[in-house]
């Protein structure tokens, strides 16, 4: 079959690029021309053309020429072509991903702004590294007061986060289930579960009263989560039952 060609300003029409574009990639050696016409002209095939998209594709995608050129794949048969297609697809569903959960969370915290009284950019931060964490319960930091997010701030970051809001779901679900089996909040079982959530709240508060202060005033403002809730039927008379053998019940002393 007879190879078409096409000269530097019909590649350039044709996809969307610049002269200049094409000369830079040239001396970079990412698409030198397929071939030189009589008078020296630059020409370059459809191959070319499938190239160039490829790069244009990884550019696209934020890779560096650098990079781009170590990931060119040969394009000789029509396996090598599919699966050089096949791989800038996969890179493109996954930067669709990205940009569909960075959206997300746009619209995440602009309907958390338009909850709060006033602009609190500090507040605005802390929310967007929430959702970066992937914690669903971002909601619930326009709740908590100064004191406690300070609290936050300094005691935990995002592999920290990840792993406390990893330890609070799995104890959420755990009261949920001893819950529904009719479990004894203050049997055995009860009381190991009440140990560790105890253990886990301290951890939060960092010994402070006047966190755990706000903890009891947001439990009792009916801002939690209905899920919440169903857990903290069990979680409470738990606690209840650990503080009455421990002789003092730290929630009944930081009530506001």
């Amino acid at each position: 079959m007879e190879t078409k060609y096409w000269t530097v300003g019909q590649v350039a029409r044709r996809m969307g690029v610049t002269v200049r574009t094409l000369q830079h990639y040239d001396r970079e050696g990412l698409l030198p021309p397929s071939a030189v016409s009589e008078g020296g002209r630059r020409l370059y095939s459809d191959r070319d053309l499938v190239r160039l998209h490829q790069i244009l594709s990884l550019r696209h995608l934020g890779f560096s020429l650098k990079d781009i050129r170590g990931r060119l794949a040969a394009l000789d048969t029509p396996e090598q072509v599919a699966a050089a297609l096949a791989g800038q697809a996969a890179s493109l569903r996954a930067q669709a991903a990205a940009l569909e959960r960075t959206v997300a969370e746009l619209e995440a915290l602009r309907a958390e702004v338009l909850q709060m009284d006033a602009v609190d950019f500090r507040r605005y931060a802390d929310i967007v590294v929430n959702l970066q964490m992937g914690n669903a319960h971002y909601g619930l930091l326009k709740h908590f007061g100064d004191r406690t997010m300070e609290q936050i701030r300094s005691r935990f970051d995002q592999e920290t986060g990840r792993a406390f809001l990893a330890r609070f779901q799995q104890l959420q679900a755990r009261a949920a289930r001893l819950l529904a089996a009719g479990a004894d909040p203050a049997g055995d079982e009860g009381q190991r579960f009440a140990a560790e959530y105890w253990a886990m709240v301290s951890e939060f508060t960092g010994g402070d009263a006047a966190v755990l202060a706000e903890l009891v005033e947001l439990g009792e403002s009916g801002a939690l989560e209905a899920e919440w809730t169903a857990a903290n039927d069990f979680v409470g008379p738990a606690l209840e039952a650990y503080f009455a053998r421990q002789g003092a019940d730290p929630f009944a002393e930081a009530q506001p």
